[in-house]
């Protein structure tokens, strides 16, 4: 009896998946053949009755083609856990240059508006991908789409071949039912080969992308650079060039008054100390904001720990192992858990945090949570994105989670082959 409650609850969850399958398979052929019945209505002696059937054939199936498919992927994912990858490609960053115009990966714009709306259509007219979309929804009729269809074609018979008189009838009906309650547990599952062998991104598309991430990467590089390097002139010009430039002032002043006024002149050296004292600190902390000192001699677990301390966060750091990283990456995720915590402080108003350095199979994984406001997302322009485009340089991942009202929970992951 367990067994046979089994079966008819796989049967009904089947039946349910198969007649969603058919439904997303057939959706573009039912386009189709609403084209082809609207010019059969409007005549054929109609010289322009295959406009209308034309436009609308062509125009349904470029305009569902990619939700078709997206919501193949959602269902395979769900139903299957096999995830498969869009392969779509995306849009770079839009930079706005020395001259005012923003570029787009593809031309100058004078907005930024403007900049993104070419993109847009840009990368989706040119993503190859709009092929392969094309390709699946001509297929998966003919192959997920027929094989699905059988569990509610079954039903359909059994219920006309059931209310009708006569043995026969009723025989055909009781071969459609039991044809629906044998496919049903096993119906659905065609979508999924059938997607894996034609939804996947192929090598040349996975290359493109590549490509395409890389390059744009090396934008985002290029200027963080630039604005690293306005940020150190700045300091150096505001801070510790025009410090020095009082302080000669003063030891000239102080060796003219040196016979004349020794007491002025002491003043003057005194404030020249002074001076020479903060200048040195200045340029200590411009250092330590370049690379700090803390983690080329002990390492990224003891420099986060001091950032722990030196924050105005009540931050707690965990981490029971022991790390060889390369510099780059020690400081690449340095500067994202000092950028996470400044954030937590500056936008989310927290009072706590908390700091976890562990590592897996792959490579190292940290987690930063506070207790802040929550709300955080992920903008084309915020400063997240950007935290994300520079660890995606070593292909590490960004995952955040934060809900209104927090806590706010942010995943790094890098993969690392020094661990």
């Amino acid at each position: 009896m367990r067994q046979l409650g089994s079966w008819l609850a796989r049967a009904g969850v089947g039946f349910v998946r198969a007649c969603v399958v058919a439904v997303i398979s057939m959706l573009v052929p039912a386009m189709w053949a609403a084209a082809v019945a609207l010019g059969i209505w409007w005549g054929a002696g109609n010289p322009w009755s295959w406009v209308a059937p034309v436009v609308l054939v062509c125009g349904c199936t470029l305009a569902l083609s990619r939700p078709v498919c997206r919501m193949v992927r959602f269902l395979v994912a769900r139903w299957t856990a096999t995830v498969i990858p869009a392969g779509y490609r995306q849009a770079g960053p839009v930079t706005r240059m020395s001259t005012g115009y923003w570029w787009n990966g593809f031309s100058y714009e004078r907005t930024r508006r403007d900049a993104l709306l070419d993109q847009k259509w840009r990368v989706r007219w040119s993503d190859p991908a709009n092929w392969r979309d094309l390709r699946f929804t001509a297929i998966a009729p003919l192959t997920a789409g027929v094989v699905a269809s059988l569990p509610p074609a079954g039903v359909a018979v059994a219920v006309l071949g059931l209310g009708q008189p006569g043995p026969a009838a009723r025989v055909v009906g009781a071969l459609g039912l039991v044809v629906a309650v044998a496919s049903a547990p096993y119906a659905w599952r065609c979508v999924e080969p059938v997607a894996v062998r034609f939804l996947r991104p192929t090598p040349a598309m996975a290359l493109a992308d590549r490509v395409d991430e890389l390059t744009a990467q090396r934008a985002d590089a290029t200027v963080a650079q630039a604005a690293e390097i306005r940020r150190i002139e700045r300091d150096l010009h505001d801070g510790a060039q025009a410090r020095l430039v009082g302080l000669g002032l003063s030891l000239a002043t102080a060796e003219k008054l040196m016979e004349t006024d020794p007491d002025q002149a002491r003043t003057l050296m005194r404030e020249a100390r002074a001076g020479a004292t903060a200048s040195l600190t200045e340029l200590r902390e411009l250092v330590q904001g370049i690379n700090p000192p803390v983690l080329s001699d002990r390492g990224l677990i003891d420099a986060v720990r001091a950032l722990a301390l030196d924050s105005p966060l009540e931050a707690a750091v965990s981490a029971d192992l022991q790390l060889s990283l390369d510099p780059p990456i020690e400081s690449a995720l340095y500067f994202a858990i000092a950028e996470l915590l400044t954030n937590a402080v500056k936008h989310a108003h927290a009072t706590q945090a908390r700091i976890s350095i562990t590592q897996d199979d792959t490579g190292i994984v940290i987690d930063v949570e506070d207790n802040g406001r929550g709300g955080a997302v992920l903008r084309a322009d915020g400063g997240l994105a950007g935290l994300r485009r520079r660890l995606a340089v070593f292909d590490g991942a960004l995952e955040i989670t934060s809900p209104e009202g927090g806590p706010t929970r942010v995943r790094i992951m890098v993969p690392c082959e020094s661990l």
